[in-house]
């Protein structure tokens, strides 16, 4: 009897074996027989296609179309893209130091600012300054890739460019010299009202837990602070380890900060906080919004998952999925998603799944209905599969269509670029408001420019007017609806007026940071801001801060 049982187990490992040596037989072969495939098609084409075609041109329209069908986050990185993905990593790259955007009405890239420090803030570049020329080569109709492509290189080497500037009749010849431009990770670092610190973190780049660190220390050193403010808003994450070394300045070594699990073994990984932590009791507020994504989720939903402080603004984006880079030959990368990922209380925020894709190619969110609830080391109810929910939601700020229509436009841009050549300097950040006369000249400014745009009250009674036609009602409802077009003409007219004190804000904002460039933006910022002030109240309320975390 024995024998047989023996026996019979060894022809059940046999079979095992067998089906997964077939299994990976088939697979290999299925890669091999799609490889050779795939590589004579490419011959065919580039060999007898009736036009000419570009090969790396072709090959990287595949690739990109291959990695598509995936999830957005696998991407292939060629040689030229590679200073990009440096600066996304390391907050780093050889260049001359300036953001830029495209002026469609002018057809050139213009600088939009110049990072303090930096060649083109030391050359004298400015905001508004379109490029005209690079290297003795036209620049018109580049786009903003093109642009940037040119102007990144090694530290160190020259670049000749010539730059039309308004209110200047010729164009001004500029050499620069590129160097490696460091991008702050911590942009700023202050303290607001009530004696309450504010620390902003733009990315999740190399060293950042240091920077934060660094930041947070001097705050206590400095000042007698009694709660923290540590805003990552518009944080669009970075790197894993960062956000581990982030979360360890609050949490106390030894703390599980994040898992990780994958197809295979090798990602299932625990991360846990290395050092001894700077401040375990200071009340913290971390405020998020829907664009606060991956690393930034992991650090709000440490600190929720912990009871370690209080989530406050709009849910985050919801990637909880890792990265990892591979060397595929030629100085390029494959970026691909090897993982997912989980905050303490075991919750992935991911919010989507790649893998179930609607007919059309697009994917849906997790519903609600099919959120697990988990909970906080107080107990307190989080789910997953949608980003981190806020401890306190508050509605995300909205602009009006108006306000909006004239920042994309670039009207609010280029009429600060005219306030700065009429004026040498402006009041402090915090001090400096435009006055009544200031904004009547800005009206006129953009009187008769384009700044179009569609109310949804105007889109329903477009809509509404089609449909009449179509049922045959439009004879006898069009003087009303003509009435109705005519008063909704009339009122946008008013917005200007009606939206004064946001628009007004708005150009105050890109004057500034014409003098103070963006920590001067990010001072002004901070005095009308609801989020903060609803931060401020929390911190400065022990009661109510305490009931938030005990789930009461």
């Amino acid at each position: 009897m024995l024998k047989s049982m023996k026996k019979a187990g060894l022809i059940a490992l046999i079979a095992v074996v067998a089906a997964g040596s077939m299994s990976f037989t088939s697979s290999y072969f299925e890669i091999s027989k799609n490889l050779d495939i795939f590589a004579s098609l490419y011959k065919e084409l580039n060999t007898y296609y009736v036009d000419e075609v570009e090969p790396a041109d072709l090959m990287r329209k595949g690739i990109d179309a291959m990695l598509k069908s995936l999830d957005p986050y696998t991407n292939y990185i060629s040689e030229a893209e590679i200073e990009g993905y440096k600066l996304q990593t390391t907050g780093k790259y050889g260049g001359i130091g300036a953001a830029i955007r495209k002026d469609k009405e002018l057809d050139y890239v213009v600088i939009s600012e110049p990072y303090e420090g930096f060649p083109a803030h030391k050359a004298g570049l400015r905001a508004g300054d379109a490029i005209k020329e690079i290297e003795g080569k036209s620049a018109k109709g580049k786009t903003t890739d093109e642009i940037s492509k040119i102007l990144r290189g090694n530290p160190g080497t020259d670049v000749k460019i010539k730059i039309g500037r308004p209110g200047e009749s010729r164009d001004l010849p500029i050499t620069l010299t590129r160097e490696t431009v460091k991008i702050d990770a911590v942009p700023y670092s202050g303290v607001v009202r009530d004696d309450i610190g504010y620390i902003k973190l733009n990315s999740f780049t190399q060293n950042c837990g240091r920077d934060v660190a660094n930041a947070y220390q001097d705050l206590k050193k400095d000042h007698d602070i009694k709660g923290l403010i540590f805003d990552l808003r518009g944080n669009p994450g970075g790197l894993l380890s960062e956000a581990v070394n982030v979360s360890n300045i609050f949490v106390d070594k030894g703390e599980e900060i994040v898992s990780t699990k994958g197809k295979i073994k090798e990602w299932e990984k625990s991360y846990k906080a290395k050092n001894s932590p700077v401040d375990l009791e200071m009340p913290i507020v971390v405020l998020t919004n829907k664009s606060s994504a991956s690393a930034s989720e992991i650090v709000s939903g440490v600190v929720q998952d912990l009871d370690r402080g209080i989530v406050l603004g709009q849910r985050t984006y919801g990637k909880g999925l890792v990265q990892t880079t591979k060397n595929v030959g030629y100085n390029s990368k494959l970026k691909l998603t090897t993982a997912k990922y989980y905050i303490p209380s075991g919750r992935c925020i991911q919010s989507v799944d790649y893998a179930i894709k609607n007919k059309d190619g697009s994917v849906d969110e997790v519903p609600d209905s099919l959120r697990t609830a988990f909970k906080t080391r107080n107990g307190r109810k989080v789910f997953d599969g949608g980003g981190v929910l806020p401890d306190v939601e508050l509605e995300r700020k909205k602009y009006a269509k108006v306000s909006s229509a004239l920042a994309s436009k670039q009207l609010i841009f280029k009429y600060a670029t005219d306030y700065f050549n009429k004026h040498d300097e402006i009041d402090e950040p915090e001090e400096f408001s435009l006055s009544d006369e200031e904004y009547d000249e800005f009206v006129n400014y953009i009187s008769g420019k384009d700044y179009s745009y569609t109310t949804k009250s105007e889109k329903l009674l477009k809509d509404f007017k089609k449909s009449t036609e179509v049922e045959e009602y439009y004879k006898a409802l069009n003087t009303e609806i003509d009435e109705l077009e005519a008063k909704f003409i009339a009122d946008k007219r008013n917005d200007l007026v009606k939206h004064k004190d946001e628009i007004k804000e708005l150009i105050e904002m890109e004057i500034i940071g014409r003098y103070y460039y963006k920590k001067g933006k990010i001072r002004a910022s901070l005095q009308n801001d609801d989020e903060v002030a609803a931060a401020i109240e929390l911190l400065t309320n022990n009661d109510e801060y305490e009931e938030i975390l005990a789930g009461k």
